[in-house]
């Protein structure tokens, strides 16, 4: 169930989404999706995610940056969470200006607020329905919105450089890309690493696989084919790059997440 955040939020936030768990799962694959996103555990369920090695079960809120390696995720039945999915270049408007800190980690979110964050959550979690819940997680992030102000500029020729790299197609180029917004590379690659949280790079690759995993989900093309159309240099380097996010192979993943339908594919971080 999603849920369209309010007019003053919707630049920066994609969507509210409800995700619910009907049965347990154990070390399913953990897409990586492009955004930041502030999970909240809205339920007595547990949940934990593996990643880099680091096993780390869910707090009340937690945030979850960019996730750039293979990631594990197993969760009890009866969980639900709610989520907010945050656009890759507004992330330091809600959590901070060193989003680099957050990449490939679970982040228990009291880490950043204290006890703010708490206060929040018990209220949140005292609402009766979750149109009410949406409203208090819609109210925090309207206020953390507030206080950042000042990033408005700065966010917004993210904005612009992160459409850009969205737009460049198969090859990816750091000189053009940077230079086109009258920056230096190396200044480029220090505002994204704070501000995204990944490099410019890093963020084109990870547009790239997602475009990907699509057609691996949708198309039925064969690997060949995705493979060019996604401007990878043949099926071999697909199937390399594929792996390096998920540890598993497109073949594999289109069998599993076909046959197990989009709930699923939800719980494992797609279509949403």
């Amino acid at each position: 169930m999603q849920f369209a955040p309010a007019e003053i939020l919707r630049p920066y936030v994609k969507n509210y989404t409800l995700i619910s768990i009907d049965k347990d799962l154990t070390d399913e694959v953990f897409y990586p999706s492009g955004y930041v996103d502030l999970v909240i555990n809205i339920s007595e369920g547990s949940a934990f995610t593996l990643i880099n090695g680091r096993s780390r079960k869910l707090p009340g809120v937690e945030v979850l940056g960019h996730l750039t390696l293979p990631s594990r995720l197993t969760v009890t039945k009866g969980t639900s969470v709610l989520i907010a999915r945050i656009y890759p270049f507004a992330s330091s408007l809600f959590f901070t200006d060193s989003m680099s800190e957050f990449t490939n980690y679970a982040t228990d979110a009291y880490g950043i607020f204290l006890k703010e964050i708490n206060d929040f959550y018990a209220g949140l979690m005292e609402t009766a329905t979750l149109e009410q819940k949406v409203a208090a997680l819609e109210g925090f992030l309207i206020a953390k919105l507030g206080q950042h102000e000042k990033q408005f500029k700065k966010v917004s020729l993210i904005r612009n450089v992160c459409n850009h790299i969205f737009s460049m197609g198969d090859a990816y180029d750091s000189k053009t890309l940077s230079s086109g917004y009258g920056l230096s590379e190396r200044y480029m690659e220090k505002l994204f690493m704070n501000m995204v949280g990944i490099s410019p790079r890093a963020l084109f690759t990870v547009h790239r696989f997602n475009k990907s995993l699509n057609l691996v989900l949708t198309s039925g093309h064969p690997l060949t084919s995705i493979a060019y159309e996604c401007g990878y240099h043949d099926q071999s380097h697909f199937i390399k790059e594929f792996s390096k996010f998920t540890g598993t192979t497109p073949l594999a993943a289109r069998s599993l997440l076909q046959s197990n339908g989009e709930e699923f594919q939800q719980v494992v971080n797609i279509g949403f």
